[in-house]
């Protein structure tokens, strides 16, 4: 029986489907025919697979091919079918035993002279096979080491087409010459693919968390801001800075991502698989596991920040900054549709987006951060008149970042610009990075026992509803929030966010339940107006 089948691995987003790769070999003119809704790099496997099986010293038939990729109702795209269809082929020939290949996934690109090339996704392909019940993948051997990521499965990391025969038709493996050394690896080069977002500012791995030379005592004076930072962290919680250049926004923002906890082991897998699938993954690092940090360029697209593009979309900043922090620097210059479009996702924790080829769901459970400008020229404050801009411009500015989209972001401060004596005082520099860390960790760790039993993790998470019949201030702590509600100095989605906040900040300062010095300073944080309460952390305890 000239047929034989493996198995494959073809991803909607970070969603794999098991594909079923057929091979069947026909008496009639030699012909290679592949069907099953593949896309054009996928159809170029045809001249890949040929010469990859050549080179390897195979025998290519000279048949009737079909190839069939099952279910064919599933779009394929990428080039990681090669290694499945040219097994396929060799056991319908009966180079090797279609018996061996049946249970076995197969992931990788094939070169023209047989070596087997990484592909993006390998670790959503590899999870979406152990849940279909799989137990043994093949891949590429420099992204063997991301497949071991997932338990259950047995991975077998190869080089070359000629490995992979050797192994499964139990003969000697051979040795490949290895590569000339002080050069880059080429096989790596599938690993990070150009044109999928480095180019604007969407890092797979915070870097601050790495860099000793941003630390939080770095920051002189800004002792709301700090604060904001902190129970931002805390909670996860939005946050918008607004402050002259050079006060220190982006600063702050940079730091934050070293002040949030490492990630819990489930959280590593979803944020390796989103930067996997974008081909950010760096080489030598298969599991990110420190939070995100995406800065996108405020010239971004709106496919470029919520995910999209032609075909199957890809993943935009906002899911490569999941569970960590999304860095909006200039806010009011990014184009308003885009920033709006943020609106679905800082609610959901998730973004869908529909197109021609397919609906894909990518994660996105971010901490946004905007920073803006107060103007134009940026000088605009009500304490001096160094503002040049009319207030035509001035409103028609601020109003760029729309009330729908500043109603969903808890902790808005102003920065202002820090003074001579600030600079040169001794011992200006605040609490550091550790030391902010430190109490984050043991907020997050107060409010996780309280959530136990609950889809919910943090104080952002928790709905409305649940918050104002499970989780009570204390008497009277409120009264004040409820009735800025009634004078319409806040929304109903705005009381409950205010809720939430006052939560954080008690499982900062170490509270059983938010009182009304908690409640005060989170009324602080979202409308900027003074409440007489001190703003840091540590007065509260």
């Amino acid at each position: 029986m000239a047929f034989a089948r493996t198995c494959s691995v073809a991803l909607v987003g970070v969603e794999g489907v098991v594909v079923e790769v057929q091979a069947d070999l026909e008496p009639g003119v030699a012909a290679f025919t592949l069907v099953g809704l593949p896309d054009k790099s996928l159809t170029e496997s045809r001249d890949r697979v040929r010469a990859a099986v050549v080179n390897s010293g195979g025998e290519w038939p000279q048949k009737k091919l079909t190839v069939g990729l099952s279910p064919a109702s599933v779009p394929k795209a990428g080039s990681g079918f090669d290694l499945a269809v040219a097994c396929a082929v060799l056991g319908a020939a009966e180079r090797i035993d279609p018996r061996v290949l049946a249970d076995i996934v197969m992931i990788g690109e094939l070169g023209l002279d047989g070596r087997v090339r990484p592909v993006r996704g390998i670790l959503p392909a590899v999870l979406a096979a152990a849940d279909a019940g799989y137990e043994q993948v093949v891949v590429p051997e420099c992204a063997a080491a991301e497949a071991s990521l997932v338990p259950g499965v047995s991975v077998l990391g190869v080089r070359s087409l000629r490995q992979l025969i050797a192994v499964l038709a139990e003969e000697p493996v051979p040795d490949e010459e290895p590569d000339v050394q002080g050069r880059p690896d080429p096989l790596l080069a599938g690993l990070r693919v150009p044109g999928t977002g480095a180019a604007t500012g969407m890092h797979s791995v915070g870097a601050a968390q790495h860099d000793h030379d941003h630390d939080l005592a770095d920051v002189v004076g800004q002792t709301a801001a700090r604060t904001a930072v902190e129970v931002a962290a805390a909670g996860g919680h939005h946050l918008f800075l607004e402050g002259p250049p050079g006060a220190g926004k982006t600063m702050l923002a940079e730091r934050l991502p070293a002040v949030l906890p490492r990630l819990t082991r489930a959280d590593s897998l979803e944020v390796t698989a989103v930067h996997s699938v974008a081909g950010l993954l760096p080489p030598g690092k298969p599991l990110i596991d420190v939070a995100p940090y995406c800065a996108p360029h405020h010239s971004a697209t709106m496919q470029s920040l919520v995910g999209g593009g032609p075909g199957i979309a890809r993943p935009g900043a906002v899911s490569l900054a999941h569970r960590g922090v999304l860095f909006l620097d200039e806010a009011p210059e990014f184009h308003s549709q885009t920033l709006d479009a943020l609106r679905q996702p800082l609610e959901s924790g998730h973004v869908v987006i529909a197109r021609s080829a397919g609906v894909v769901r990518f994660p996105a459970r971010f901490l946004m951060v905007l920073a803006a400008n107060p103007c134009p020229c940026g000088r605009f404050s009500l304490r001096d008149s160094l503002c040049e801009c009319p207030p035509s411009v001035i409103r028609r500015y601020q109003s760029r970042l729309s009330g729908p989209l500043l109603d969903r972001v808890d902790l808005r401060v102003e920065v202002d610009p820090v003074t001579r004596a600030q600079l040169a005082e001794p011992g200006a520099r605040g609490e550091s990075t550790a030391t902010v860390a430190g109490r984050v960790r043991q907020a997050r760790e107060r409010a996780a026992a309280r959530l136990d039993g609950t889809p919910w993790r943090t104080n952002s998470e928790v709905p409305g509803r649940e918050l104002r019949s499970r989780y009570h201030a204390a008497a009277g702590a409120m009264d004040e929030a409820e009735r800025g509600l009634e004078r319409g100095l806040l929304t109903a989605r705005g009381i409950d966010r205010v809720l939430r906040v006052a939560w954080t900040i008690a499982d900062l300062a170490g509270h059983d339940r938010p009182d009304a010095t908690d409640v005060a300073l989170a009324l602080q944080l979202r409308t900027g107006v003074p409440r007489g309460v001190p703003m840091a952390i540590g007065a509260l305890t």
